[in-house]
C-alpha cells in the first residue's frame, strides 16, 4: 500500500464527485454511504481538501462539498500531495533516509525507475478523464464487489 487510507479514500471521493458534475453540491453522507467510508474519516479528508483548495464546502440543507475547480484541471497528483505529500515522489521505499544516488538501498535504481513513472501517470491523469473512464469501464469506487457482503 503506497498510498495512504486517507489518500486513497480521497482519490475515490474526488472521483466520484467528478462523476457527477453538475450536480453541485454533494452531501458528505451521501458519498459515506454510496462509497462505504466512514463519515467522520471522510470529514477528516474534505478538511484537507478545503485547505489544499481542491474542494469547497457549503453548510445548509442544500450544502456539501463541491469540486473548488474544474474537474479537467484537477490532477491526481494533486491530491495525492495534498493528502499524503510529495513523499510517495521523492523518498526511498525502504524509508531510510539520504537513499540517493551516492548511498543507495537495496531497492534504490528499481524504485527511482518507477516512482518517476508514477509521478508521471499522477501528473497526466485529471479528476474527468478518470472519472469518465471509469464510467465508460464500469469500474466500481467501491470496496464492494458485485455479489460481495462487505460492508
Amino acid at each position: 500500500m503506497l498510498l495512504s487510507n486517507s489518500c486513497e479514500y480521497g482519490l475515490r471521493a474526488l472521483l466520484y464527485l467528478s462523476a457527477e458534475e453538475g450536480e453541485g453540491y454533494v452531501s458528505l453522507r451521501e458519498i459515506s454511504k454510496r462509497l462505504d467510508i466512514s463519515f467522520a474519516f471522510l470529514g477528516k479528508i474534505f478538511q484537507s481538501l478545503n485547505e489544499s483548495e481542491l474542494t469547497t464546502s457549503r453548510r445548509g440543507p442544500s450544502g456539501g462539498v463541491a469540486l473548488a475547480r474544474d474537474p479537467t484541471t484537477i490532477t491526481l497528483y494533486e491530491v495525492v500531495v495534498a493528502l499524503d505529500g510529495e513523499e510517495l515522489f521523492t523518498e526511498c521505499v525502504l524509508g531510510l533516509p539520504g537513499c540517493g544516488e551516492q548511498e543507495p538501498c537495496p531497492l534504490h535504481q528499481s524504485w527511482a525507475q518507477q516512482r518517476d513513472q508514477l509521478e508521471l501517470l499522477f501528473r497526466r491523469a485529471t479528476l474527468a478523464e478518470t472519472a469518465q473512464e471509469t464510467k465508460e469501464q464500469n469500474y466500481r469506487l467501491t470496496s464492494t464487489i458485485a455479489g460481495d457482503e462487505l460492508t
